[in-house]
């Protein structure tokens, strides 16, 4: 290994070394550091930024039913079930009425631009809390419509 200062045969019980008793940090922060380094540059990689090109769907649309129940909520935050317009209240008793009592029925929801994230869940909150978990959301077809 090294050799001792002093003039002490090796085998004399006389140990002047001491035990050190701390933990050699070293290899963990080199072992750290690595893995900082690998998250580093691959936290980029996982951003999903890239901008793709998404195939067009060739399944036809499925078909629209004869009398189909809209569920409209107005820039006013007001709500309207087809042409008439109710109360948050008295919602379930209007969809239940436009339905015909049947809960399977498809509710097809649409919503004004200016209607925040936050109201239109609320609406769609107030649908699954009347027993309507089957939502259409309605929207204008982005490839037919003329710049």
């Amino acid at each position: 290994m090294g050799s001792r200062l002093g003039g002490r045969p090796r085998g004399s019980g006389d140990d002047d070394l001491e035990m050190q008793h701390e933990i050699n940090v070293t290899p963990f922060i080199d072992v750290m550091l690595v893995l900082l380094i690998i998250f580093m540059v691959a936290a980029p990689l996982a951003t999903v930024d890239l901008g793709v090109d998404l195939p067009a769907s060739a399944v036809a649309p499925q078909p629209r039913p004869d009398r189909p129940v809209f569920l409209t909520v107005k820039p006013d935050l007001s709500i309207a079930v087809g042409e008439d317009v109710v109360a948050r209240d008295a919602l379930n008793a209007a969809l239940d009425t436009a339905t015909k009592g049947s809960k399977d029925e498809r509710i097809f929801l649409r919503a004004d631009k200016v209607v925040s994230y936050g109201d239109l869940m609320e609406v769609m909150n107030l649908l699954r809390n009347a027993g309507y978990l089957k939502v259409a959301l309605v929207g204008l077809d982005g490839r037919t419509a003329t710049p």
